[in-house]
C-alpha cells in the first residue's frame, strides 16, 4: 500500500480492532449494466497481506491469483444487489445492501467491520469504521475489493454469452464508448440499469421496464 497514493490519509491500524476484523468493499457501482457486487473478508493470521491493494491497481491476472489465494486461506462472503434493486432503492443503498449480504454470509456474531467509503452498513451490529480510500488503508478491505471485483467480472463474462453484442466480456458493464454505442444501437437489455444516464435515454418502449 502506497502512502503517496493516500495523499495524507493514514493507514488504519486494523490489527488492534476487536476480532474478527471484517473488511468489505463493492464493485460495479459505476456500471451501466449488471448487479453491484460486494465482498466481506476475514483474513487469516498467517497470510502475507503485502500484495493486497485496491483491485483497480492490479492486473486481471494478478487479481485472479490473489482471488484464489484469499478464497483458499480466508473466510469470504459475497453479496449482490440486482439491477431491479438498484432501480428501486438507488445505487448507494443497493451497494450497502450488497455489503450487508456479504457480511451476513460470514455469519459472525461480534467483532469489527471496516467499510470502504464514508457510509456505514445499515442493519449490521458489528462495530463499524467507514474509511475513505479504505482499500489503500486496511488490508481486509483491499482483500474484499479483489474478491468483489473478480466475482463481478466473472458474472459479467457469463452475461456476455447471453448478449455478446454488448461486449460485456471486454468492459464488464462499465460506461465505455463501446458499451454506450451498443446500447444506442441495440437498446437496453434486462441487465441494464434503466435509471442511469447512458441507458435511460435509449429505452425504446415504456413497457420494456416492466419486463425486466
Amino acid at each position: 500500500m502506497s502512502e503517496k497514493i493516500l495523499k495524507g490519509l493514514p493507514i488504519f491500524d486494523w490489527k488492534s480492532q476487536a476480532r474478527p476484523v471484517v473488511g468489505t468493499d463493492e464493485a460495479g457501482r459505476g456500471c451501466l449494466a449488471g448487479p453491484v457486487c460486494a465482498a466481506a473478508v476475514i483474513l487469516c493470521d498467517d497470510i502475507d497481506v503485502t500484495p493486497f491493494t485496491d483491485s483497480k491497481l492490479l492486473s486481471a491476472k494478478r487479481r485472479d491469483e490473489l482471488f484464489e489465494l484469499i478464497y483458499k486461506h480466508c473466510r469470504v462472503g459475497v453479496g449482490f444487489a440486482s439491477v431491479q434493486e438498484i432501480f428501486e432503492i438507488n445505487i448507494l443503498h443497493a451497494s450497502l445492501l450488497a455489503m450487508k449480504r456479504a457480511v451476513e454470509a460470514l455469519d459472525v456474531k461480534g467483532g469489527t467491520l471496516l467499510i470502504d467509503g464514508k457510509f456505514k452498513v445499515p442493519g449490521v451490529s458489528l462495530v463499524q469504521h467507514a474509511l475513505i480510500k479504505g482499500e489503500l488503508r486496511a488490508h481486509p478491505i483491499a482483500a474484499a475489493s479483489i474478491i468483489a471485483k473478480v466475482s463481478r467480472d466473472r458474472l459479467m463474462d457469463e452475461l456476455d454469452k447471453e448478449f455478446p453484442e454488448y461486449g460485456y466480456i471486454q468492459h464488464k458493464g462499465y460506461a465505455t464508448e463501446m458499451h454506450r454505442t451498443a446500447i444506442a444501437k441495440h437498446g437496453p437489455t434486462k441487465h441494464h440499469r434503466l435509471s442511469f444516464a447512458g441507458v435511460k435515454e435509449h429505452i425504446r418502449q415504456p413497457e420494456q421496464s416492466a419486463s425486466l
